[in-house]
């Protein structure tokens, strides 16, 4: 019995977004596992398809807290050594805009989330309705930079406008990527222009890479109140 039952009529909309995007899976998929709690969710759904009712897949996992977890489900991992493409990644957002613009990284796996993402046939977000925007940037942006560069970085996003703020822990000790880099969080503005932000990003030496994922998502799956709504380009 799945671990979810227990919740009956209390299943949160995060779960019911993730129960949608398990009806894309088939077997013999090679799949992207992401990132956060929506995706979280999803995967522990999946791995209960794999334990206990023999689902046949393969993935590769946006970080190692998603492929830890999908681990202790017994699903098979694979690298990009093994194959160059996955048939569908399954990922959350923490802001989803129109033509399914999305800031993704509050959880500091946005570069591995991004080399998943960009290796996928298909890349669906999963989210609920509160991640919903018309425009990004209320949510601020991550930007991964090389530590040596940090300080340089932080001078030319606050050229652009931003308010950029180095990611620590709870402890106060700097947030450290899966790739041992910082994490500058970029407050302050609303993104009139993403593409020429990302145009932006890209050009500033020691940055690695950024939160905007512009023209990589085919369709998001939005749970609503009493519903789960499909969003596509």
């Amino acid at each position: 019995m799945s671990e979810f039952a227990t919740r009956g009529s209390h299943l949160d909309l995060k779960l019911h977004a993730a129960q949608r995007a398990m009806e894309l899976v088939e077997p013999g998929m090679t799949l992207g596992l992401g990132s956060g709690s929506t995706a979280t969710i999803w995967i522990r759904l999946l791995g209960e398809q794999v334990r206990d009712h023999g689902l046949r897949i393969r993935a590769i996992a946006s970080s190692e807290d998603s492929e830890r977890l999908g681990k202790s489900y017994g699903i098979p991992f694979i690298n990009f050594e093994e194959c160059r493409s996955l048939d569908l990644t399954i990922d959350g957002a923490d802001e989803v805009a129109p033509k399914l613009m999305l800031i993704k990284g509050g959880g500091g796996k946005l570069l591995r989330e991004k080399i998943v993402a960009s290796a996928s046939k298909r890349f669906v977000v999963v989210a609920d309705e509160s991640k919903q925007v018309q425009k990004l940037g209320r949510f601020p942006l991550p930007v991964e930079v090389i530590p040596m560069a940090a300080p340089l970085v932080d001078g030319a996003l606050r050229e652009l406008g931003f308010t950029p703020a180095v990611r620590v822990n709870q402890d106060g000790s700097k947030y450290i990527t899966d790739q041992g880099n910082f994490i500058l969080d970029c407050s302050g503005m609303l993104i009139e222009d993403p593409y020429a932000m990302a145009r932006e990003l890209d050009s500033m030496v020691g940055v690695v890479e950024h939160g905007l994922f512009l023209d990589m998502a085919s369709m998001a799956l939005i749970a609503m109140e009493h519903e789960v709504v499909e969003r596509t380009t």
